[in-house]
């Protein structure tokens, strides 16, 4: 078996995502140090972006009926069919909402050992990825045997910048599978334009659980007011209806990068870390010591939020008198 590595394209939009810059990095070292090659699927792209996988030593595309968009069933077809073509010895999927769709169908059908959550992933006589469980508290290993084999990457596990160098790979076309199926894409809905743009921001105040309940948010506001920032959440507080979803940073919500980011009692989850890691500053205020947000902050500190807040902000008054 060749020691071949396939790396699944995600885009929308007709924009590349930075999972795909990501795996293609980790792909091209582990191609190398075994001796294979890194082939990315690329699946109802535009040809064109085909200039932006430099990284690869090969590119399949796969375009036809019922790929202009995302479609679990179709785009199944066609990742099976790639890989039927190239045999890889280990496939990887970035582990989002269309990466779920697509990995888990293409182990179950294939029976293939495949491992989610994934930070890392080594190749030698086996295959062994490193999977984060229990919101980054826990690092679990998984031998996934000699191969073939499928890893889910979280976003943000690598660095994207060794998946942009230029080259020419190789491409190869295969004809899309005939897949009448039953879903049918229908529309994609963009969220509404909310009160404040978080991503135009240059600090950003971002409360999560920690914050304890919607009434205390307003202990941010004030620092915010002081700070001439926005307030902005992680998920949980959006879902529970205490900021509007336009203020949502992570995976499902907004990507943003102010110059500063202060995160008051947000533990790290990695679908929110993929949302602000490119922030200049992160200072991280979270009475758990051993909270992931430590993980990427600049400066950390682990003491009550309420007092942080309230003391920064009376500061920033004296100091504007």
């Amino acid at each position: 078996m060749a020691n071949d590595i396939l790396v699944v394209a995600e885009h929308l939009g007709g924009k590349l995502s930075d999972i795909t810059f990501e795996m293609l990095g980790k792909a091209k070292d582990l191609a190398q140090a075994g001796g294979g090659s890194a082939i990315v699927a690329l699946i109802g792209a535009d040809a064109g972006m085909v200039d932006e996988l430099g990284a690869a030593d090969a590119v399949v595309t796969v375009a036809g009926d019922g790929l202009g968009d995302f479609n679990p069933e179709t785009y199944n077809a066609a990742l099976g069919a790639v890989v039927e073509a190239k045999s890889p010895r280990l496939v990887m999927v970035g582990y989002t909402s269309m990466g779920m769709d697509l990995a888990s169908t293409l182990a179950v059908k294939r029976d293939l050992p495949h491992a989610t959550f994934c930070l890392d992933v080594e190749m030698g006589d086996t295959i062994t990825a490193t999977s984060q469980c229990y919101g980054g508290k826990i690092n679990v290993t998984t031998d996934l045997g000699t191969g073939p084999c499928v890893v889910s990457m979280l976003s943000g596990a690598a660095s994207a910048d060794a998946g942009r160098a230029q080259g020419t790979p190789a491409t190869e076309s295969l004809p899309a599978p005939v897949t009448p199926g039953k879903i049918r894409f229908k529309q994609l809905i963009e969220p509404e334009a909310g009160d404040v743009d978080i991503t135009a921001q240059e600090i950003l105040v971002a409360v999560g659980r920690g914050i304890g309940s919607k009434d205390d948010i307003e202990v941010a506001e004030d620092l915010a007011e002081e700070l001439d920032a926005a307030v902005a959440g992680s998920r949980p507080l959006i879902d529970a209806g205490w900021l509007p979803k336009t203020r949502q940073v992570g995976k499902s919500g907004l990507k943003v990068s102010p110059k500063l980011y202060l995160a008051l009692g947000i533990s790290g989850a990695p679908e929110h870390i993929e949302g602000m890691k490119s922030s200049a500053t992160i200072v991280a205020v979270n009475s758990d010591k051993h909270a992931p947000i430590f993980n990427v902050a600049h400066y950390g500190m682990a003491a009550d939020l309420f007092d942080v807040c309230e003391e920064l902000t009376e500061a920033l008054q004296e100091r504007k008198g």
